[in-house]
């Protein structure tokens, strides 16, 4: 093993991408603390040392910044808007055709649609930064009531002046999309997933840390033993897969013979991702957002669905508010596989270059028999998406530890995600330059 890391940085040309991978995660987590223009940094600090958190899709648009958001830095949205253009790109091909037509078209249709995935992203950007400014201006985004520092979080809010916060947010996420684009064109792996990656893990010693100090050592021990065992499944549940085998028929080409190779489709278990999680996250936080919009004024009275909102699908620990989770993260499993894999596609291809699965017919029961299959992989898929996301809430309940939680939900399923993909890229390099791999 130490062998192979030793050779890893005997290789001029991978220790050279790595070290420019090391430097654009330096300048990226640089520019996730330093704050935004007319930000009370000082109060913006207090804030966060007296807060709790954050619930719903905001925890989640922090724990992707890497902390960046509550301290409304420069880089405060993070990748967030990227990853929901990117998704909604991906949603918009089953919606407009010209979009899946872009698909098909091969590398120049597909750059064609990244060119839209960033108009989309700048424009979300504006968006959310807008949003992000309006709530800090109002004294609402730690949640913290009666704390004059939390309601005074910028130094001028003129119109100008929030304008001027609004442009550097939005354009501190143009600079990491360039950032992550400049890591897959020169440095290791995929640009945006190492900064997804880099973000979550900055924020894992001070949970942990925070978890020693408020339960004892004994809770930290139990924790961090949870984790290994949560991160040995995830790493067995994301590298398993069902191997459809599939056979093509020789062909004669002039005087060459083409065909005759056997390989299989490779259908892992949980083929969506993370992406079910955020969209659960999200459809779960906007009763809670619509509650949070129609607070009664002082002396009035709580309208009833308020108050149910505020009792069940605000905090996680109510058995209602994890049901509603888990069924969400298992309906929006199937709704983004049965999306982003098409059967009748794939045996369309496999059709028109003459492979078959052995004892299926080619053509329409191809198809058949590919849904067939996904359908039955995808149920233990997202049945695991939705315990791995459940363990936060289940968490908070046992030990009041949901915010400072590491190993569980998105978190742990990009983390590992993202590890697996680097060190097989990593070992693809090693193995083109010295016949033997990172792996073994």
């Amino acid at each position: 093993m130490f062998s192979a890391i030793a050779r890893v940085f005997r290789t001029p040309d991978l220790r050279r991408k790595i070290a420019f991978t090391l430097a654009i995660i330096a300048l990226y987590r640089l520019g996730a603390h330093v704050p935004a223009p007319f930000v009370d940094f000082p109060n913006v600090q207090s804030c966060l040392d007296q807060s709790a958190g954050t619930e719903g899709l905001l925890s989640l648009v922090n724990l992707f910044s890497g902390g960046a958001l509550l301290q409304l830095s420069i880089f405060a949205l993070g990748v967030m808007p990227y990853i929901t253009a990117t998704i909604i790109t991906q949603l918009l091909r089953v919606v407009i055709p010209h979009f899946e037509t872009l698909y098909k078209e091969g590398q120049a249709g597909q750059a064609k649609l990244t060119q839209y995935t960033r108009y989309l992203t700048i424009a979300l950007a504006l968006l959310q930064s807008t949003t992000l400014v309006t709530v800090a201006r109002s004294g609402q985004l730690f949640g913290i009531t009666g704390v004059p520092e939390c309601e005074q979080l910028l130094t001028n809010d003129v119109w100008w002046a929030q304008l001027l916060m609004i442009i550097t947010m939005t354009a501190g996420t143009g600079l990491i999309m360039w950032f992550a684009e400049l890591v897959t064109e020169r440095g290791i792996g995929n640009g945006m997933s190492l900064l997804i990656f880099t973000s979550i893990a900055a924020a894992f010693p001070a949970s942990m840390w925070a978890i020693w100090q408020s339960k004892g050592f004994e809770v930290f021990l139990l924790v961090l033993a949870v984790g290994v065992l949560v991160v040995a499944l995830v790493v067995f549940v994301e590298q398993s897969q069902r191997r459809i085998p599939v056979q093509y028929a020789k062909r004669m080409v002039g005087r060459r013979t083409y065909g005759g190779t056997n390989t299989y489709i490779p259908i892992k278990v949980n083929m969506a991702g993370v992406v079910p999680v955020i969209f659960a996250s999200s459809l779960l936080y906007i009763p809670a957002l619509i509650a949070q919009f129609n607070q009664p004024q002082a002396g009035e009275e709580v309208p009833a669905w308020v108050s149910w909102i505020q009792l069940y699908l605000v905090r996680g620990d109510h058995p209602l508010y994890m049901a509603l989770y888990f069924f969400l993260i298992v309906g929006f499993t199937y709704f983004y596989v049965a999306i982003t894999f098409n059967p009748v596609e794939v045996a369309d291809n496999m059709k028109k270059y003459g492979g078959f699965i052995p004892g299926i017919r080619a053509g329409r029961p191809t198809a058949e028999y590919l849904d067939y299959v996904l359908t039955r992989i995808t149920l233990p898929g997202s049945i695991y998406l939705g315990l791995i996301a459940l363990l936060p809430l289940i968490a908070l309940v046992t030990v009041q530890a949901n915010q400072n939680f590491p190993f569980g939900g998105a978190s742990i399923l990009i983390i590992v995600g993202v590890g697996l993909e680097t060190v097989k890229q990593i070992d693809a390099q090693l193995q083109q330059r010295h016949y033997e791999g990172l792996l073994r």
